[in-house]
Parts: C-alpha cells; sequence; structure tokens
C-alpha cells in the first residue's frame, strides 16, 4: 500500500500538495476534503482540479522558458 501511495503522490499533479504548502494546511486533510466534494457533489471538483493542474503545468513551462539553463542554449 505505501509504494501505491507515494506512486500517486510523485505521479498526480500536485494540486493538492501546493495547495497544503500554499496555505499552511496539511496536505492530506486536503485530500480528504477534496475526495468528500467529490463524492458529495457528483465529480464537479475534478474539473476544477484539472483546471488548476493544467494551469501549474503552464506556469512551470512559462518559467522554463523565461530561464533557460546551461543545457538549453
Amino acid at each position: 500500500m505505501l509504494k501505491f501511495k507515494y506512486f500517486v503522490e510523485q505521479h498526480v499533479f500536485g494540486v493538492c500538495t501546493r495547495m497544503g504548502e500554499k496555505f499552511g494546511i496539511a496536505t492530506g486533510s486536503i485530500r480528504l476534503y477534496f475526495i468528500y466534494t467529490t463524492f458529495l457533489t457528483m465529480g464537479s471538483p475534478i474539473i476544477i482540479y484539472l483546471i488548476l493542474a493544467f494551469w501549474m503545468n503552464i506556469r512551470k513551462y512559462l518559467r522554463q522558458r523565461n530561464h533557460p539553463t546551461v543545457w538549453e542554449l
């Protein structure tokens, strides 16, 4: 079970982790609230989660383009 947990934490978008770091809240509780609200509202928070994940990846991509590494020059 721990292998599955580490796999999910490393390969999922990291939206809950980023929110936990930004607001100073435990990541586990954010994930639980997300799961509970997803079941209660029949899946609508998944759309918000995917929008946030897309936004985070675009920001990461734009930051890399503004500050290229030595190997990319």
